[in-house]
Order: C-alpha cells, then structure tokens, then sequence
C-alpha cells in the first residue's frame, strides 16, 4: 500500500532542453492520490496545480495526437 503522504517524485522531459521554458511533473501520486502535480521548472518554489490523472492523460494525448484538448 502506498502512502498518502508521499512526496511528488519531480520529473523534467528530456525534451526540455531548450532553454528552460519547461514544466515538471510527478507521477508518482498517481495510484496514492490520484493526481498529476505540475509546476514550472524556473521557479519550482511557487505554486503547484494538480491536475486529476485522467485530465492529465488526456491532455498528454492531445500534445501526442497534435491535437486541441
């Protein structure tokens, strides 16, 4: 059973090597919590949006799918 209080776990694509304007996530929460955590990579101090993981899942298929979501 996973903790409830687990720390996000943050992760950069590496796709966001172009000069730093880039988001981080942690998908770790998932099967704890359910959420996706996202916050910019140039301040990760400031704030963190949560979005829940199917918002997320279908948001990053319609990046994939080069799509409007």
């Amino acid at each position: 059973m996973t903790s409830t209080t687990e720390s996000p776990r943050w992760f950069t694509s590496s796709y966001s090597n172009n000069g730093g304007a880039c988001v981080q996530v942690a998908t770790n929460l998932v099967s704890a919590r359910g959420v996706v955590p996202v916050r910019d990579s140039k301040a990760p101090e400031g704030p963190v949006l949560e979005f829940t993981a199917g918002a997320f899942a279908a948001f990053v298929s319609g990046v994939r799918s080069d799509t409007a979501v």
